[in-house]
């Protein structure tokens, strides 16, 4: 069967799984539209402020929308995050002190985070670590591959101060985590503690779903804007949201205490976010059908991938094991040769700082690092796991697996 004719029919076969995820689109993109509308953003909060930021109408407009469609007290939006892993580390520093104790309770954080954490980098590294600053860490291990929500029940006590829960599953085989789930795993920790803050790494999952972490119980979260909430045009930054008093030392740690969110020039990107916030519901939606039909046509041929085509995605990201490095990189290359910007470069394994392992990376992207567009990616090593992720359009992710399959099928 011909690549293209394997595709049509999967798209048949997921008509039903498109329309459900039509829907979801749908209603994240009205709860977009009011939050624009309540707020009454107008065409001076793309205007923009220099120096040290005050007055800003925009940005405090911008922080408003953010909170009404993540349903949190507060929120915080800034170009001045440097990543996903920034944005984090600054609700970690912020809220947490000297002899809090953090837990991670769906095993250990993707590499970047460990190293935010203290227990990975080098010694220099180290040295500026939650651990190196007397901030106690413990995890709850995986079982079999699965949230332990028993374990979780026995390690939350009284000397629990924050639990961090990372929706997606970073450089990992486990499930990323659906909103039951953490919304039960918030259950358990406010049981025990109503005081632990519940803590949710929210990158890649934003409008994968109706909710989001905080209408489930979690009192924080973050996320990157070069990934879902930034549409595919959103240059840099990242948000916070939650509860205020969590924000607030959050917005310390970004700035400083006694400036917190009420400055930083924002350089001219209202617009950018606001527009790129606006979009992002359909712009997930389209990356996400992308993830299910990929799902399909790899079972279709006989590859090892995750979630199937036809499991509740909870984000945007989708396995394929290759068992072998030789096949990752070929297929991250393949990636790369069908990116609209760099489409002639060959991808080659080595180091990034924050990771332990080299790591191959696909993405010829109009902003670079993001995810939210068509990239692919993997460490090398075992069990050599592509992450594939992303599509401005849907157009653009099936275009990219007929040529994949026209090489496999040769």
């Amino acid at each position: 069967m011909k690549s293209i004719e394997i595709i049509r029919q999967a798209e048949k076969d997921l008509a039903e799984i498109f329309q459900q995820i039509d829907e979801i689109r749908d209603y994240n993109q009205e709860k977009v539209l009011n939050a624009f509308i309540v707020n009454k953003v107008a065409p001076e909060h793309f205007y923009t402020v220099s120096g040290y930021g005050h007055d800003d109408l925009g940005r405090e407009v911008l922080d408003r929308v953010f909170a009404d469609v993540f349903k949190a007290e507060k929120a915080l939006v800034r170009i001045h995050f440097a990543s996903g892993t920034h944005t984090l580390a600054c609700c970690l520093f912020g809220n947490l002190r000297p002899g809090d104790k953090l837990i991670s309770v769906v095993g250990s954080p993707y590499d970047t985070m460990q190293e935010v954490i203290g227990t990975l980098g080098d010694e220099f590294t180290k040295e500026d670590s939650l651990i190196a600053h007397g901030v106690l860490y413990e995890e709850v291990p995986l079982k079999d591959d699965d949230v332990d929500f028993e374990a979780i029940e026995k390690k939350i006590d009284d000397t629990s101060t924050m639990v961090l829960i990372q929706r997606s599953k970073g450089y990992s085989t486990r499930k990323s985590l659906s909103l039951d789930t953490i919304g039960k795993i918030c259950q358990i920790v406010k049981r025990k503690n109503p005081n632990c803050i519940c803590f949710v790494d929210n990158c890649y999952g934003e409008f994968v779903d109706k909710k989001e972490p905080l209408e489930v119980g979690a009192d924080l979260i973050a996320g990157s804007l070069i990934k879902n909430p930034g549409g595919g045009i959103v240059e840099a930054g990242g948000y916070i949201a939650g509860k205020a008093r969590y924000v607030d030392k959050a917005a310390n740690r970004l700035t400083a205490p006694g400036i917190g969110a009420e400055g930083g020039a924002m350089f001219n990107q209202h617009r950018l976010i606001f527009q790129g916030f606006f979009m992002a519901p359909s712009v997930v939606s389209d990356a996400v059908k992308g993830a299910v039909l990929a799902a399909k046509v790899f079972e279709e041929i006989g590859f090892n991938s995750s979630p199937r085509y036809d499991d509740k995605r909870s984000d945007i990201i989708q396995n394929i094991i290759f068992n072998k490095p030789e096949p990752l990189e070929q297929f991250c290359r393949t990636i790369q040769s069908l990116s609209p910007v760099n489409g002639y470069v060959t991808p080659v394994p080595e180091y990034i700082p924050g990771y332990e392992d080299q790591v191959i990376m696909a993405g010829g992207t109009f902003v670079e690092g993001s995810t939210i567009e068509l990239s692919a990616d993997g460490p090398m090593r075992a069990p050599y796991v592509a992450y594939l992720q992303g599509g401005l359009n849907y157009a653009h992710v099936k275009i990219a697996l007929r040529k994949i399959l026209d090489k496999v099928l040769v």
